[in-house]
């Protein structure tokens, strides 16, 4: 089995394309034709060699997922005409990402260890330990960056003031991302899993 490692369509009312690390996005009318290839990213590099049905594999954990969090939140998802491929509607993304944490664990802990106590606004308590569960799930935004930059930790205060979004979108993400995180949580506490922290990307559609 060969890995598909590199796309070139072109589709009918096609208006660009989008070369991610991992995703190739076909803007079509208001529709998206995304295809989850078969590369590897590491650290920001794509590596030279795929991994044949990475790409299905992880196209149709995300059909799942979304399929399973409708009764939430609204997504973009229309159809999985292919194994690779998601249909779906074109949103204006929102230039941040809500990024919910249940345990003080990856960057939120080498800041703490490093004297931090405030983390994208969160005030944290003394004397925590690396992985202690938080008593409940904070939400630390960054930055959505654009290609080949990095994202950036910032407060909820910051992106209000900023006018990245608006408080009413902020608010209806947050509450969104808590509500997710939670249906995470507990599909992942019925197969013996825990979910440590997780990314959510919001838009909107007109």
């Amino acid at each position: 089995m060969n890995a598909l490692t590199q796309t070139n369509y072109s589709f009918d009312g096609q208006t660009k394309v989008y070369h991610g690390k991992v995703r190739d996005v076909y803007f079509v009318n208001d529709k998206l034709v995304m295809v989850a290839s078969d590369r590897i990213s590491a650290f920001d590099v794509v590596l030279p060699k795929g991994i044949p049905a990475k790409g299905q594999i992880l196209n149709q954990i995300a059909a799942k997922f979304l399929d399973a969090t409708t009764d939430i939140c609204p997504n973009w998802k229309l159809a999985v005409p292919d194994p690779m491929v998601t249909v779906g509607v074109a949103c204006k993304g929102f230039p941040v990402e809500m990024i919910v944490r249940a345990y003080l664990c990856g960057s939120a802990w080498r800041a703490y260890k490093n004297g931090a106590r405030e983390i994208c606004g969160v005030k944290l308590p003394e004397g925590m330990k690396e992985n202690q569960k938080f008593p409940t799930p904070i939400i630390t935004p960054t930055t959505k960056a654009e290609q080949g930059e990095h994202d950036e930790d910032i407060s909820k205060e910051e992106i209000l003031r900023r006018g990245l979004v608006s408080k009413e979108e902020y608010e209806i993400t947050e509450k969104y991302a808590l509500a997710l995180f939670q249906r995470g949580t507990e599909i992942a506490a019925q197969r013996g899993l825990i979910l440590v922290d997780t990314k959510y990307e919001f838009g909107s559609y007109n």
